[in-house]
């Protein structure tokens, strides 16, 4: 259980940062005009704070790559991801084994139905990082918690998505820089990429976002079914 939320922290962080850019579509009016010159970064980073203020939840499908540099083994995972403001987190994963990680402000749960066991641990333990807490209440900026800039040596992909690299001025493990894509053409999120300290990697790629669709917080919580071993963690 340890391993898994210190390998999903980051992957939360992720999550809490992703709406910023699933929103990147209304930037730019429809109809502009795409060009090889990506838009000023400061013009992005301030609209992007605008509509994070503005989005309360999302819903997304998600594909995640995961890949451990040790052993150098690859897993691929499917399912769809809800967040909510304050400090509310679904990862719920059907593929290719159901489980579910939920996160409240007070637990975070995993729950792998076909073992019948769940493990609970104090959220804390995932909220240590004050950037973390900080975006997942609402109160994240990303100028004062992030260097924002286009990736280098392209802003571009083969494909003319834009490239967008963010670097958190907090220094802690978890929190590594994050490369974002996103689409020439509707500026939907494509994909979020990122290491961690020991070099082990996550792609994350998404589809069907939808925000401020006004998810309800009971979904956020979570009762163990009948018949099911549960652990506590420290």
């Amino acid at each position: 259980m340890k391993f898994f939320l210190k390998r999903n922290e980051q992957l939360i962080f992720t999550a809490a940062i992703i709406w910023m850019f699933c929103t990147l579509f209304i930037i730019l009016a429809p109809g502009t005009a795409i060009t090889l010159t990506p838009t000023p970064i400061d013009e992005v980073v301030v609209r992007l704070q605008q509509k994070y203020e503005k989005t309360r939840d999302f819903k997304a499908g998600f594909l995640q790559q995961t890949t451990i540099k040790s052993i150098k083994k690859t897993d691929t995972e499917e399912g769809t991801v809800f967040f909510k403001h304050p400090k509310n987190m679904l990862w719920n994963y059907s593929r290719p084994k159901a489980k579910k990680l939920v996160i409240n402000s007070k637990k975070a749960w995993l729950y792998l139905p076909e073992e019948k066991v769940a493990y609970v641990q104090e959220a804390d333990y995932i909220f240590k990082s004050k950037t973390l807490i900080k975006f997942l209440s609402g109160l994240g900026k990303l100028k004062d918690d992030f260097t924002i800039q286009y990736a280098e040596p392209q802003a571009l992909d083969k494909q003319g998505n834009y490239l967008l690299l963010l670097i958190p001025r907090e220094t802690t493990p978890a929190l590594q820089p994050f490369q974002v894509t996103v689409d020439k053409n509707t500026f939907l999120i494509l994909q979020v990429s990122f290491a961690d300290a020991l070099g082990n990697t996550t792609l994350l790629k998404f589809s069907n976002i939808s925000t401020n669709i006004g998810l309800n917080e009971k979904m956020f919580q979570f009762k163990p079914p009948k018949g099911v071993s549960i652990f506590n963690m420290p």
